[in-house]
């Protein structure tokens, strides 16, 4: 009774993993979010300085910066933006599954600092008049589209067209020193800097200010929603863009995967005939490890890469090595001619301390991958780390519970080919 129900609950326990797996494995990869480099998208890698002299660039600052980059993507309409601050003045910001590359990569690095200046180039009104999100598409009476902006003070707004009554109320968007209204109307009306520069006949007492000219309704919603996104702290560089697309990244997963399932078709083949019974085990528990690592990671809420997946299926390799280890001390106590369970117990007591420091080890260096790292290196130390984690309940825990139900249910006694041993092998003690 007693071998029958140890066979019984190891069925009963691979039956019930089985289950689960093929109920849920699907789903779970569905959850699962993809990186730019599998679903499309673009990262760039902005150096940030200062937006006036004696700005200092700092964390405060930093902080700052993702935020207001974050308001802008909530406009693009990426659900699942990736903003990371790298070293002391960098910025690296990844958006996956984004059409319009050029577009977005525009909202992100435009400052945003709309100003209203006289002829002279003074400065009369800034973003800071602003009201927030308060800025909307319009359209005039044969429906062209107009930025319209909402101003905090009606009265400041009435004193400015006051003040330059008769002549002209320049709007320009990131005006630079150096920039100046006569010598851009020099310019063709395509090249010119500013955006508008409407002549004030009339003192204007109203908050609600519309920005004639010529714009169609792609340029109309850039501006608007630049301005309801809210202005840069800083000046961002762009040092280095990386573009993938959709069609590239699909790809580019599909033979990653592809690859990925050849490489563990063969680690099983390998344990089922090196190590035979056993061999089923490892099968088993490897099964259930790569499943149980794309749970964890989806709980995480972490986004998947190509060198995520690298390093899931070097942690296969990693759960391996720690079953290869026990199996072979296994086998090194039945060459000394001991009982099938006491070499069970034996080899899985010497093994337990080799396969902990080569762990521990690996996740040292991935840890150190992690801190050191870039976005992409971060995502491979992370996978790498929960699969080693990971492979303590599946490869060590999860096969000695599974081949304990065997050999403590004593069916496998003097059957060491089962094991991979040959009896001519075994020291008679």
């Amino acid at each position: 009774m007693v071998k029958k129900g140890r066979i019984a609950a190891f069925f009963l326990i691979v039956a019930l993993l089985a289950g689960l797996v093929a109920t849920t494995v699907l789903d779970v990869a569905k959850e699962i979010k993809l990186g730019l480099d599998l679903q499309g998208g673009f990262e760039v890698l902005y150096e940030v300085h200062p937006a006036h002299e004696g700005d200092v660039i700092d964390a405060d600052v930093l902080n700052s910066t993702v935020t207001a980059l974050n308001q802008r993507i909530n406009v693009i309409g990426v659900s699942e933006p990736s903003i990371a601050i790298e070293g002391e003045n960098r910025i690296r910001v990844q958006l996956a599954g984004v059409e319009d590359q050029q577009t977005a990569r525009e909202l992100l690095s435009t400052e945003a600092q709309l100003s209203f200046r006289d002829v002279n180039d003074n400065l009369m009104l800034d973003g800071s008049d602003l009201k927030q999100g308060g800025a909307n598409v319009t359209f005039n009476e044969v429906n062209q589209p107009w930025p319209s902006i909402t101003l905090k003070s009606a009265s400041k707004f009435a004193e400015v067209t006051r003040q330059v009554l008769g002549s002209q109320l320049v709007i320009w968007m990131d005006y630079q020193e150096g920039d100046s209204f006569m010598a851009e109307m020099l310019k063709p009306e395509a090249e010119r800097k500013f955006i508008s520069a409407p002549s004030v006949d009339e003192v204007l007492n109203t908050s609600n200010v519309v920005i004639r000219g010529t714009f169609t309704l792609e340029d109309a919603q850039f501006i608007v929603d630049v301005l309801n996104a809210g202005s840069l702290p800083v000046k961002l560089e762009e040092v280095y863009s990386n573009s993938v697309g959709a069609a590239l990244g699909e790809k580019a997963m599909e033979m990653t995967i592809y690859a990925g399932f050849i490489g563990v078709a063969l680690i099983f083949l390998y344990m089922l005939i090196y190590y035979r019974f056993m061999g089923i085990i490892a099968v088993i528990t490897l099964t259930f490890y790569i499943y149980l690592v794309l749970v964890v990671f989806n709980w995480m809420n972490a986004v998947l890469t190509l060198p995520g997946i690298a390093a899931l299926i070097l942690g296969v390799g990693m759960a391996v090595d720690a079953n290869i280890i026990t199996y072979e001390r296994i086998k090194d106590e039945l060459r000394t001619g001991k009982t099938t369970m006491s070499a069970f117990k034996a080899g899985s007591r010497r093994s337990l301390s080799t396969i902990l420091d080569a762990n521990i080890t690996t996740i040292l260096a991935a840890s150190v991958l992690f801190y050191f790292g870039t976005m992409a290196v971060q995502g491979f130390a992370v996978m790498l780390i929960v699969s080693i984690l990971t492979s303590f309940i599946t490869a060590v825990y999860g096969s000695r519970l599974l081949l304990g139900l065997w050999v403590n249910s004593r069916i496998l006694n003097k059957k060491p080919r089962l094991f991979g041993v040959k009896e001519s092998e075994i020291n008679e003690l």
